[in-house]
């Protein structure tokens, strides 16, 4: 799946964990809509961290239903992603979506797609959308090679990242845990 329009990116350093994303919507391949859209939140009352990359509509479904995937589940994000993962892949309707999640919480950081994928990193970085490669690898070259605190990191990489990729801008938003 080709998304694009967005940028999210999540970063874990010392404990922290921050969800950023940037405010571009983008209409087609060549006109942006708007500048200040906000596509991260807290879920579960800001013990999870969501961000979406895709159609706004379809990621709204997608973050009502993975609500209810972890009210069900006790606020296990691992569990409650694999549940989700499994009946967006299985459910005629829900297999129709464009977008993708990132979500996280204090242990984990996952990637949920429509395909069934749940995708955890490596390192302590992970981001998706059209600049997610931009953004991954200044987020990974900011983690290793500066002092810098998480939310700092996700901030600076999604900068970078706006000056790269056209469907990427500096209007940032971000979530962090408590």
């Amino acid at each position: 799946m080709n998304i694009r329009s967005t940028t999210i990116i999540a970063v874990r350093k010392d404990g922290q964990v921050a969800l950023a994303g940037d405010g571009q919507v983008t209409l087609g391949e060549k006109t942006v809509i708007k500048h200040g859209a906000t596509k991260v939140r807290t879920l579960s009352d800001g013990q999870i961290l969501a961000g979406f990359a895709g159609s706004a509509a379809d990621a709204i479904t997608l973050f009502e239903m993975f609500e209810r995937k972890l009210k069900d589940h006790s606020n296990q994000l691992v569990r409650a992603a694999v549940e989700m993962g499994q009946e967006w892949r299985t459910d005629r309707y829900l297999r129709k979506l464009e977008a993708l999640l990132l979500v996280a919480d204090r242990r984990s950081t996952l990637v949920i797609s429509g395909s069934g994928d749940i995708i955890e990193p490596d390192e302590g970085v992970l981001a998706i959308g059209s600049g997610g490669s931009y953004a991954m690898a200044a987020g990974l070259a900011l983690l290793k090679h500066s002092p810098l605190r998480a939310r700092e990191i996700a901030l600076e990489a999604l900068r970078i990242t706006s000056e790269i990729c056209v469907f990427t801008n500096n209007r940032i938003s971000i979530v962090e845990l408590p």
